[in-house]
Parts: structure tokens; C-alpha cells; sequence
């Protein structure tokens, strides 16, 4: 049993409450410690960053308006980089699934550094020389100061990891996309041999697909730029100074590199989150995008003896337990996983984000997390996937050129010179007979050998062609 030296008794509106000792936080944080043992899951590094970005902010902005006096500011922004700076993350163990409006985590954060202030001012842990609701709140309210961090640690999620991951993998793709143009290869559709088409064409179109995410991705900035913070309880911004909201975003925007604003309507930041939603399905889109790359890739290097086999895969660790030599592609079916954690989460998203009620939402903690967690599991996978995976594909060319000259789909070419009827009495005719179209067309004399060798041509049938011009 814990002696009563490993604890020390701190108030709250409520009453006493023991916290452990050496613990910075306080009475309302111990109450959700005990109040919501539920998932083990607490707040992640971008969030509590947030939560000390705006408790900074906050301070900085009531000092300038003469709210605060500037020894407890300063006290009260040194606690807080502190906490930016990830040297409390220890002190933030309140489960994600708590009150809906996030007021135990604010209350974590005041808490922390406001007895984080205390000490450096001299005083002891809990003497509340520094207030946790008068000082490091003051002009706040959870129902502002959650949605805020919510927005600036998916916004920095987004500009700081999300973008630059995914302009790794962009790059891996062009750079194959070179690699691979002048590998004629079959074309599929339907899981069946299509026309030719050139392999580096199939990557340009990976490209442009991780390309346009990142359009969609960059969309988003807008609305996660509005800031909540100066609407207080219900958004009319009670006990907060009307100067406030907007002198603390450019203090955010200051200490993030991020452009944040005042929220247009601080009603609508509080009662509603459809910017969540919205971004959060980018963010879904991307995961599919990322899912149907890696889906045909790992189709592409199947085999390598009885698959397609037009793509060998590296060699980044053993594939079975039981199976000697076997490779799998192990990187892509990570990608494959975090798409559907990534739709999960958005089932929670955009489900939470559409569940305010009258003048707040209640389910932001859990907003919150889930965005956090698909914008970082699609970080780490883009730039694994684009490292680990697509820079180290080599194209099996020999293979391609043998699969394009058996396939039947080649008779589509000869459409404009011999008819569609007669085109497809050669494709069944090679696939009966195991020939090449090639050997029908001019075993029945449909075209000579000069005309079949243009007409037949792979590498022509990958590109655009002017009918009827000579």
C-alpha cells in the first residue's frame, strides 16, 4: 500500500481529492483519471502540443490586454513550451473518451501549468499562486479551447506531416513513372488483358492520383484555419476581452508557422464541426488512393512464377513461417490496413462531427483523436510505402514484352483496318489455336506482313493516333 508521502491532497469545486505527489496536475484531473478508465487511450504528442500552444497564446494575448500582470504570464508561458515542447507528456493521462466537451483535458492542461508555474515562481505544487481557472483559463472556456486545439493539431498534422509524406510518395511515383516509359506492358480491365499500355503510363496515373490528394488535402486549410478560441461557453464570448480571439490566433499563428484566423461564426465553431468532417474525408480519400496503388502493385508483382509478374518487389523481410524463398509485400498490405482504419475513423468522424446539439458539440475529444490518428497513420505509411517499397520496384521488361505478344488483346488494333467482325473472328481464332493475333491475321490474309508490323504494333498502341490521316 502507497504511504500518504506519495500524495498530496488538492481542491476543487468539489472538494479534496489525493493526486500522487509528484504529479503536476490537480483535483479535476484525478477525477477523470478515476472517472473514465475506458480505453487506455490518452492524448497524443500533436494534441497536447496544441493544448500548450493555446494556454501560451492565451496568456501572451490577456497579458497584452492588460489581464494578466506579467510575472504570472510569463511564468505561465514558460509552462506552457514546456508542455509545447513535450517535456510533460507524462502529466496528460486522461482518457480520450471523456466529458464530450473535452473539460477534462482542458482542465489536465490548466492544471499542469499552473502548478508547473507555481514552482517557478518559487511556490509549491498546488499552492495555487498561479490558478488553474483564473490565470491559465482566464477568458476561456472548454467549450472554445478544445475545438481550437482540435483545429491547430490537425492543421499542423496536416501542413508538418500529411503534406510533405505524401510529396515523398508523389515523388516515388514520377521518378518510376520515367523509370518505366518505354515498358510496354498488357493493359487490364475488368481483370482481363486490355489493350497495351506502358507501364510508366499505369505509374503516371498513381502520380497524378497522390497528386490530386494532396489538392484535396490542401483544400482543407481554410475552414481548420477558423479558431474557436474567444466564443467562451456558448459563443458569445462572455468574460473574454473582444480583442482577445483575434490577438491569440496571430499569437498561435506566430508560434505554430501556421496562418491561423478567428472563427467566422463563433457559434458555428462551437456547435458544429463539419470542418472536422470535411477534412477527415480527404484524408479518407487519400487512404483509398493509397489502397487501390498499393492493391495493383502488389496484383503487378504477383508470382513470380505464377502471378503477372511484370513488377519485382524488394526483398524487405521473409514472407512465411513455413514457406522457404517466399517474399510478400508486406509495405503495401500496411498500406492496405491503414485504409481501413482510416475509414473507421471516419465513420467516428463524420458521425461525431454531425451529433451537436443545440449550442455545442459533444463529441470532440473523440474528433479529435481519430483525425490525429488517421493523419499520422497516413504519414508514416506514405513515406514507408514510397521509401520501402515503390523506390525499390524494378520492372520485369521481358516478361511484359512476351505477355503483350500472346495477348488476343492486341486484335483490338485492327478495328480500322479489317473491321470489328473480322478483328474478332482473329482474337477467338488465336486463343483456340494458342497462336499470336499476329499469326492469324496473316494466315488468313487479312493483312500482309508490312501492314500487320504497323498496325500490330505495341508500342503504337499506347499512344493517341489521328484516325484517317496519312
Amino acid at each position: 500500500m502507497a504511504d500518504d508521502e506519495d500524495y498530496r491532497t488538492e481542491r476543487d469545486s468539489l472538494g479534496e481529492m489525493q493526486v500522487p505527489a509528484d504529479a503536476y496536475w490537480g483535483a479535476q484531473t484525478q477525477r477523470a483519471v478515476e472517472n473514465f478508465p475506458i480505453s487506455g487511450i490518452s492524448f497524443g504528442r500533436r494534441f497536447v502540443r496544441a493544448l500548450g500552444v493555446v494556454k501560451k497564446a492565451s496568456a501572451q494575448a490577456n497579458r497584452d490586454l492588460g489581464l494578466l500582470d506579467e510575472e504570472t504570464a510569463a511564468v505561465i508561458v514558460e509552462a506552457a513550451d514546456e508542455v509545447i515542447a513535450g517535456e510533460h507528456d507524462d502529466q496528460f493521462p486522461v482518457d480520450v473518451f471523456q466529458t464530450g466537451s473535452g473539460t477534462s483535458s482542458n482542465m489536465n492542461a490548466n492544471e499542469v501549468i499552473a502548478n508547473r508555474a507555481a514552482e517557478l515562481k518559487g511556490a509549491e505544487i498546488g499552492d495555487r499562486v498561479v490558478h488553474p481557472n483564473d490565470h491559465v483559463n482566464y477568458g476561456q472556456s472548454s467549450n472554445d479551447v478544445i475545438p481550437t486545439a482540435m483545429h491547430v493539431a490537425s492543421l499542423e498534422a496536416v501542413e508538418k506531416d500529411l503534406i510533405p509524406a505524401l510529396d515523398t510518395l508523389r515523388d516515388a511515383l514520377d521518378s518510376k513513372a520515367d523509370e518505366f516509359d518505354d515498358v510496354v506492358k498488357t493493359g487490364r480491365t475488368h481483370l482481363q488483358d486490355a489493350t497495351p499500355i506502358r507501364l510508366g503510363q499505369e505509374f503516371d496515373g498513381y502520380r497524378t492520383q497522390v497528386e490530386k490528394g494532396l489538392v484535396r488535402v490542401d483544400n482543407v486549410r481554410e475552414h481548420l484555419a477558423e479558431l474557436a478560441l474567444g466564443g467562451t461557453a456558448v459563443g458569445t464570448g462572455l468574460n473574454t476581452h473582444p480583442d482577445f480571439p483575434g490577438l491569440a490566433a496571430e499569437y498561435i499563428t506566430k508560434e505554430t508557422g501556421v496562418q491561423f484566423r478567428e472563427a467566422d461564426s463563433h457559434f458555428e465553431a462551437q456547435a458544429a464541426h463539419d470542418a472536422m468532417s470535411e477534412a477527415h474525408g480527404a484524408l479518407r480519400t487519400v487512404a483509398g488512393s493509397l489502397n487501390k496503388i498499393a492493391n495493383d502493385l502488389r496484383l503487378l508483382a504477383s508470382g513470380p512464377r505464377n502471378g503477372l509478374g511484370e513488377l519485382e518487389q524488394p526483398e524487405n523481410q521473409p514472407g512465411s513461417s513455413i514457406m522457404p524463398g517466399k517474399i510478400n509485400p508486406v509495405v503495401a498490405e500496411a498500406v492496405n490496413q491503414v485504409h481501413k482504419q482510416v475509414v473507421g475513423n471516419d465513420a467516428a468522424v463524420s458521425a461525431g462531427a454531425a451529433e451537436g446539439q443545440i449550442d455545442l458539440n459533444l463529441y470532440k475529444p473523440v474528433l479529435a483523436h481519430n483525425f490525429l490518428q488517421s493523419a499520422e497513420m497516413l504519414s508514416n505509411a506514405s513515406e514507408v510505402f514510397a521509401r520501402r517499397f515503390v523506390a525499390k520496384l524494378e520492372a520485369n521488361e521481358e516478361h511484359c514484352a512476351e505477355q503483350v505478344e500472346q495477348s488476343m488483346a492486341l486484335a483490338t488494333a485492327l478495328n480500322p483496318a479489317i473491321g470489328y467482325d473480322k478483328a474478332s473472328e482473329v482474337a477467338k481464332t488465336a486463343l483456340k489455336e494458342g497462336k499470336t493475333v499476329k499469326e492469324v491475321v496473316l494466315e488468313k490474309g487479312y493483312l500482309s506482313e508490312e501492314e500487320a508490323e504497323d498496325v500490330l504494333d505495341p508500342v503504337a498502341m499506347t499512344e493517341r493516333v489521328i484516325l484517317g490521316d496519312d
